[in-house]
């Protein structure tokens, strides 16, 4: 008699044998792999079809799910199909605990851990009652606990990137001076961020009409091609600016056959199969768009959608900060030119034309050059203004400040002092060539002018002081030039030199 006790009423299964039950091997492979090896997607795939092969299974698709919004994404396995997808789906109709979904030849699993559902398993060639239940559990378990595992790293490594990027991205945008700079640096920060072949972006104005349009590293000529396609258009008529804005956020489409878009737009310029699109939208309003994308189709996930918003904000932040910058920028230099430059004329003023004296005596000095000042005072002006009016007064002097600049060189100066009296400042000449630069713009300035449709006419006094023959500081070059101007014009008009 045997001495083995057993429970009265109860009769015990026996155990399954792993030699020749392949459930049973792969529980047992299960463990010994998890308690070995570091969990690896592909190399659970790899086991799973080694022992269930047997029994019909013919691919394993591994799908995560995304915490943020949901979506659920193939990891490993065959291409899917919307019934794989439909099918993967119906798990999150029945309860957590429920059993698997199946469709008679594929097996949906829900991948939970710790109470947090991870993903889905599809395992396709078996039917519902071939698998035991403590095996799918187990098989659902390790699948989830090396997703989880993943999701854990992916998240770090995202966290890290994300980060790093939005910094990089505000410690050289905040430096940026134009929009141009911080539009190229935002586009050239995309497509590092989702390491995508292209990136550009465009800003609108006001109403809504691109002025700008830029890539970040795409080559001269399809930056100069984004210009000739882009600046100029309305945005509004782009349906990928639509939809971004419609939307209020990114728009990522893997697969860009699947939604219209412009002809000549970012799409079709940059070749693009899949694209990110993110609109950068201020306080007041839409600012621009940028885009980065592949010549092929490709899977955006949750984190790509998550930075993306993240870029789109801090993108409007910085270009909206570089347009105050540029407009402070612009006015500070208005407000500096209307400081050293004449009103009416747009010629430099006497302070513009003191301080530059100066610099240029300066220069003079330390190289042994010389350097004239002309002082010219026109003669019959008051005429002009007494018979025909100040408005012809003011247009005479704009045509005589054009006149000057277009007689003397580049590096010369022409200002307006006041009234009707001009200062020149000759770099360089010698008293012969700056005598004969005096007769010459003597005599090009009594030719006549054509003012609202009438001539008129009127000569020129001009004076002559040289640095360092007549003076050497620019308050005696002054006085020394006027001198003479006034002796020219008791004469009648010409040219005098200082004395």
């Amino acid at each position: 008699m045997g001495s083995e006790v057993r429970p009265a009423g109860a009769i015990l299964a026996p155990e399954p044998d792993p030699a020749h039950d392949p459930q049973a091997a792969l529980l047992v492979e299960l463990v010994s792999f998890m308690t070995r090896d570091i969990a690896s997607v592909d190399h659970l795939v790899g086991v799973v079809h080694q022992y269930l092969g047997t029994l019909g299974l013919s691919t394993v698709t591994v799908f995560t799910l995304a915490p943020e919004d949901g979506t659920l994404t193939r990891l490993a396995g065959p291409a899917h199909t919307r019934d794989d997808m439909m099918l993967a789906g119906k798990v999150f109709r029945v309860p957590a605990g429920g059993p698997p979904v199946s469709d008679g030849t594929r097996i949906a699993v829900r991948l939970r851990v710790g109470g947090q559902t991870v993903g889905v398993l599809l395992l396709a060639g078996l039917g519902p009652d071939v698998l035991r239940p403590d095996v799918v559990a187990a098989v659902g378990l390790h699948f989830a606990t090396t997703l989880q595992s993943l999701a854990a790293e992916r998240q770090r490594q995202f966290i890290t990137h994300s980060t790093a990027t939005i910094r990089k991205l505000f410690e050289e945008g905040t430096v940026a001076t134009s929009v141009e700079a911080a539009g190229r640096l935002l586009a050239t920060a995309v497509a590092e961020a989702f390491r995508t072949e292209h990136a550009a972006m465009h800003l609108v104005d006001a109403d809504g009409r691109i002025m700008h349009a830029f890539g970040g590293n795409i080559g001269a000529g399809l930056d100069e091609k984004l210009g000739r396609n882009l600046v100029g258009k309305v945005a509004a008529d782009s349906p990928v600016w639509r939809a971004a804005i419609e939307a209020g956020g990114p728009m990522l489409v893997e697969d860009v056959l699947s939604t219209p878009v412009r002809d000549g737009g970012f799409v079709e310029t940059m070749g693009l199969r899949s694209y990110i699109a993110m609109p950068l939208m201020s306080a007041h309003g839409p600012v621009g768009m940028v885009m980065c994308g592949d010549s092929r189709s490709r899977e955006w996930s949750s984190h790509d959608r998550v930075l993306a918003a993240q870029l789109a904000v801090e993108g409007a932040l910085i270009v909206d900060s570089a347009r105050m910058r540029q407009a402070e920028q612009a006015h500070m230099a208005e407000l500096t030119r209307q400081a050293f430059h004449d009103a009416l004329t747009g010629l430099p003023n006497r302070s513009h034309l003191l301080e530059t004296a100066e610099e240029a005596i300066a220069e003079a000095g330390s190289s042994g050059r010389r350097m004239a000042l002309l002082l010219l005072d026109l003669n019959g002006f008051k005429q002009v203004n007494d018979t025909r009016g100040h408005h012809v007064g003011d247009a005479l002097l704009h045509a005589v400040g054009r006149r000057l600049i277009g007689t003397l060189r580049s590096n010369d100066l022409v200002a307006r002092l006041g009234g009707d009296e001009f200062a020149i400042l000759l770099r360089d000449p010698d008293p012969q060539r700056a005598a004969a630069i005096a007769d010459r713009l003597h005599e090009r300035l009594r030719d006549p002018y054509l003012i609202e449709g009438g001539k008129v006419e009127v000569g020129a006094s001009i004076g002559v002081a040289m640095f360092p023959d007549h003076a050497d500081d620019v308050a005696s070059l002054m006085r020394g030039a006027d001198a003479a101007m006034y002796r020219a014009k008791r004469q009648g008009g010409g040219v005098q030199p200082a004395r």
